[in-house]
């Protein structure tokens, strides 16, 4: 589903410039479940926007189910990321002033996917179906998080790429966390790519990936 081959990233520096990612090749099959470990300033975040298409190779090649996207311009590129990718942040990224959901309709709008019913179904799913009408400030800190799954998976994308999903968390709070995505990847053959710092989240993954210096230096199977 995805190929990565010699992604090469790099950023000016004055007269110089800093090569974030440094010839990076890399295959995740559809309906795997991966954990990029690394430490920070490995590159671990920029290669996870790469395959988010937040951001563009400086060269290399992307292959995302066959298709050539790693030089592909900003309008294609945002077609392509709201048709295919969810996307579940550390830092929940929910509006304030709309209910869980608003910020769950507000996502699917975005990826021009308007689907109520789908929104109502994400949020029951998750365990929240008696909180939806709530705002981020009437919820905890997992049912926030909650809803960021959500609003990642009412748009029925065939990837899910998470940053840090649990680093805001409580350790119960995680656990019920991993165990959603968990029983979702599994139920829809989701394919789940997820940034961690934490060796418990990633062995909830079939593989974890590890990076160094804009390098991939090894990988095991959980």
């Amino acid at each position: 589903m995805i190929q990565l081959e010699n992604i090469v990233k790099t950023y000016p520096m004055g007269k110089s410039e800093l090569k974030v990612l440094q010839g990076v090749n890399l295959n995740i099959d559809k309906g795997e479940m991966v954990a990029i470990m690394g430490a920070s300033g490995s590159g671990k975040s920029t290669l996870l926007n790469m395959i988010g298409l937040l951001d563009r190779p400086t060269s290399g090649s992307y292959l995302l189910e066959g298709e050539e996207v790693a030089h592909l311009n900003a309008k294609s590129l945002a077609k392509v990321r709201g048709q295919k990718i969810g996307f579940i942040f550390q830092s929940f990224n929910l509006l304030p002033y709309l209910s869980a959901l608003k910020n769950v309709e507000l996502g699917q709008k975005y990826a021009r996917k308007p689907n109520p019913q789908a929104a109502k179904e994400a949020l029951e799913k998750v365990g929240l179906g008696g909180r939806m009408k709530h705002r981020p400030n009437e919820l905890s800190g997992g049912e926030q998080q909650r809803v960021a799954v959500a609003r990642a998976i009412a748009k029925n994308p065939p990837i899910i790429l998470a940053d840090e999903p649990t680093g805001n968390l409580d350790s119960k709070s995680s656990k019920e966390i991993m165990a959603i995505l968990t029983n979702l990847h599994i139920e829809q053959n989701i394919t789940l790519i997820m940034i961690t710092h934490d060796p418990n989240v990633a062995h909830y993954c079939q593989r974890i990936i590890y990076i160094q210096d804009g390098q991939i230096t090894g990988e095991e199977k959980s």
